[in-house]
């Protein structure tokens, strides 16, 4: 099913974009050994391995949320900062969004852990036609804080230059139309290593920066767990 979000897109100002397809593209390091490290890490944890790389995790659209607080079950679910692609069927647009997984079922199943956690996204949108040339450069960073925590601490850092070129994502993803993605298609576009391993946290902040011209997007989140009962 569709859902309706609204998002700032600078010098078109304000539109709602119709959702009806999202997808996750998954084990999307561009150094392959990288790849192979993580998945060997992960199989030592219990997670399945990819049955192929990259992998495109299909989900429901309606998990897609600009909320700023959101409930999860359990405590053991965590936020990754990820790259989104939209295709509103007139531009392709860049922008931002969390890949929040529930860890413990992620050794169960990588794609059902996906589909149970709601997937916040930033509000500010980007033309991904005026950044093509320069995507590797765009910077991405990730904080994480406990409630009672002070300070932020910083959990992810990197470049788009770590992330497969998203052009050849849209190319083999199920979504593909060309060289853009189907009208209506959301797909988030993989991650970054986490400083200090994968861990929960109370609250989620990512950040998309465009050193060139100094703008960023941002959006901050407070993972809020719901008991599990029996």
């Amino acid at each position: 099913m569709s859902v309706n979000l609204q998002f700032d897109t600078g010098d078109a100002g304000m539109k709602v974009i119709t959702i009806d397809n999202f997808v996750v593209a998954g084990w999307t390091a561009r150094d392959r050994a990288a790849v192979e490290h993580h998945i060997a890490e992960l199989a030592a944890l219990g997670v399945p391995a990819p049955s192929r790389v990259p992998l495109f995790y299909r989900l429901s659209a309606q998990l897609l949320t600009q909320a700023e607080d959101v409930e999860f079950l359990g405590e053991e679910a965590s936020g990754e900062i990820e790259p989104l692609l939209l295709d509103d069927g007139e531009t392709l647009w860049l922008g931002l969004g969390s890949d929040h997984t529930d860890r413990k079922l992620e050794s169960v199943s990588v794609a059902f852990s996906k589909q149970v956690c709601a997937k916040p996204v930033a509000r500010q949108l980007w033309r991904f036609e005026e950044l093509r040339d320069r995507l590797d450069d765009l910077a991405l960073s990730s904080w994480i804080r406990d409630d009672d925590a002070a300070e932020w601490q910083l959990y992810q850092q990197g470049t788009l230059a770590a992330i497969r070129p998203l052009a050849d994502l849209m190319a083999t993803s199920p979504f593909a139309r060309g060289d853009r993605l189907a009208p209506g298609t959301a797909m988030m576009c993989g991650t970054l290593g986490a400083q200090g391993g994968v861990r929960p946290a109370g609250q989620f902040r990512m950040e998309l920066a465009d050193r060139v011209s100094g703008h960023t997007i941002s959006h901050v989140y407070r993972a809020k767990p719901l008991p599990v009962v029996a």
